[in-house]
């Protein structure tokens, strides 16, 4: 790969040699920074994966950094709206189907299951079936850069809630697989669909997991000290996050404690 382009300012305008972020407006204490939105390709043909919201100026400034190249396909890390709102627009405006796991989401005849591979050009993207934090996340390999598009399977910055589609089992087999795709591949980069690009991805990784099993073993301890229900387990275990981000964290309680009566 021929390095990573990571500005001072922030994540929009970062990337790889083949890959470059168009942040969206829409931060927040859950979009971090906002969506990412990722021009994938070379100087003819792009990919354009998560359109994020359905903002006139965003969308309109992703098709400028298209530049007048051909768009082989919009893409979806998953549905959820913060990623896939802009979508139909989009792929109006530049004359490109939209492919997503979820056939809700799509635009066309093609859909993207887990071990497609979809090109831009010579660019190449494989396609890597990542559920957990929704029923139809994916992340998106670059070999040419050996950079990992990870939507909100993996963040820029803190940890995924499990949404009320998702599933904690699944996701721990997910980080698991990528924990195991990273080494092998020797993946230089992780992309995010929220923050910053990340650049120890078997390090990011081997956190992420560690932080789930701790989680775990943090909401049995709440369970024996009495803890009814999610709520209670959220004031107990997640006493030291932002009461904002409470409502997440009873949305994450309740996968954990869903896996929990799975084992």
């Amino acid at each position: 790969m021929s390095g990573l382009r990571i500005p001072v300012e922030g994540p929009d305008g970062s990337g790889t040699a083949t890959a470059v972020n168009v942040l969206a407006p829409n931060p927040s204490p859950m979009t971090l920074d906002g969506t990412n939105t990722w021009i994938i390709g070379g100087e003819r043909a792009v990919l354009v994966v998560d359109p994020g919201p359905d903002d006139e100026a965003h969308l309109r400034r992703v098709a400028e950094r298209v530049d007048g190249r051909r768009v082989s396909a919009v893409l979806l890390t998953h549905g959820h709206p913060d990623h896939s709102e802009g979508a139909g627009t989009l792929a109006r405006m530049l004359g490109a189907p939209v492919r997503a796991l979820d056939p809700r989401h799509r635009l066309g005849e093609e859909g993207l299951a887990d071990g497609d591979v979809v090109t831009a050009g010579d660019v190449e993207v494989r396609v890597v079936g990542t559920p957990g934090h929704s029923f139809d996340s994916l992340c998106f390999w670059l070999p040419g850069d050996r950079a990992m598009l990870t939507g909100d399977t993996v963040l820029g910055r803190g940890t995924t809630v499990i949404a009320p589609d998702g599933d904690l089992g699944d996701y721990l087999r997910s980080l698991d697989r990528l924990r195991r795709g990273a080494e092998m591949l020797e993946a230089a980069a992780l992309l995010p669909g929220h923050g910053p690009v990340l650049p120890d991805p078997s390090g990011v990784l081997d956190a992420y997991i560690a932080h789930r099993r701790e989680r775990l073993e943090q909401i049995r301890e709440a369970i024996r000290r009495g803890a009814r229900d999610a709520r209670d387990i959220v004031e107990m275990v997640y006493a030291e996050v932002d009461r904002s981000l409470w409502p997440a964290a009873e949305m994450s309680v309740a996968a954990q404690l869903n896996y929990l009566k799975t084992l």
